[in-house]
C-alpha cells in the first residue's frame, strides 16, 4: 500500500465502536445482542484462525459451492456489481459474506431512493436483483455459515450469521452446496505464552 494511500483497516476498538454505534439505530435484538458482545471477541487472531485458511467457517461463497469454478463465480459476481455500479472499498474477494451482504445492503439503498424519487421502475428493478441475488448467491453461504458459526463460541459470528440467515433464508436447491464438517474454534485470548527462551 502507498504512504499516501489512507489505511483501510480499523483497529479492533474502532470497529467495535462503530458496530456498537450502528445497533443503537436497529430494532432487530439478535443483531444488538452480537454487537454487545463484540468487544470481549474481536481480534485479528481470531477472525484468521476462524475464516482463515483451513479454519472451521469459510467465509466464501465458492466454498460452500462444489459445481463451480471459482473464476466463473468471481467473474458472475463482478458482473451483479458493475451492473449497479457497486465498488466496494475492501481488501475482501468479491465472493466473500461481508462483500456480498455489503452489496444486499447497497441495493436496498438505491431501491429506497428510487422510491423516494418516485421511480418505481428502478425501485422494481433493483429489488428484483436484491431477491435473485440473494436466490443465487447469499443462500448459498447463509445456511451453512450459520451452522458452522452456531456452536463457534464466538458469540457475536453467531448471532450475525443466525440473523443473516433469518433474512435471506434456506438454499432453495440444496443438491448444490456441500456439508461441511464443523470443527471447533479455538480461542486464542486464554492460550498460555510459549517461551522458546
Amino acid at each position: 500500500m502507498a504512504a499516501d494511500q489512507p489505511s483501510l483497516r480499523m483497529s479492533n476498538k474502532q470497529l467495535a465502536d462503530q458496530v456498537i454505534a450502528l445497533a443503537a439505530e436497529i430494532d432487530d435484538e439478535t443483531l444488538k445482542a452480537a454487537a454487545a458482545s463484540i468487544h470481549d471477541e474481536v481480534t485479528e487472531g481470531l477472525y484468521h484462525s476462524t475464516f482463515g485458511p483451513g479454519g472451521p467457517a469459510p467465509p466464501r461463497e465458492v466454498s460452500y459451492r462444489d459445481w463451480i469454478q471459482p473464476g466463473y463465480l468471481i467473474s458472475e459476481l463482478a458482473t451483479y456489481y458493475d451492473a449497479f455500479s457497486y465498488k466496494p472499498v475492501t481488501r475482501e474477494v468479491l465472493d466473500h459474506v461481508s462483500v456480498e451482504t455489503g452489496f444486499i445492503a447497497y441495493l436496498k439503498l438505491k431501491e429506497a431512493y428510487a422510491t423516494a424519487c418516485g421511480d418505481d421502475d428502478h425501485a422494481a428493478v433493483t429489488a428484483d436483483a436484491a431477491r435473485n441475488f440473494i436466490n443465487e448467491h447469499l443462500q448459498h453461504i447463509a445456511e451453512p455459515l450459520a451452522g458452522l458459526l452456531e456452536h463457534s463460541g464466538l458469540d457475536y459470528l453467531a448471532l450475525a450469521s443466525a440473523a443473516l440467515f433469518r433474512r435471506v433464508g434456506p438454499r432453495k436447491d440444496k443438491s448444490k452446496g456441500s456439508d461441511l464438517p464443523v470443527p471447533p474454534v479455538l480461542s486464542d485470548i486464554d492460550e498460555p505464552i510459549f517461551d522458546c527462551s
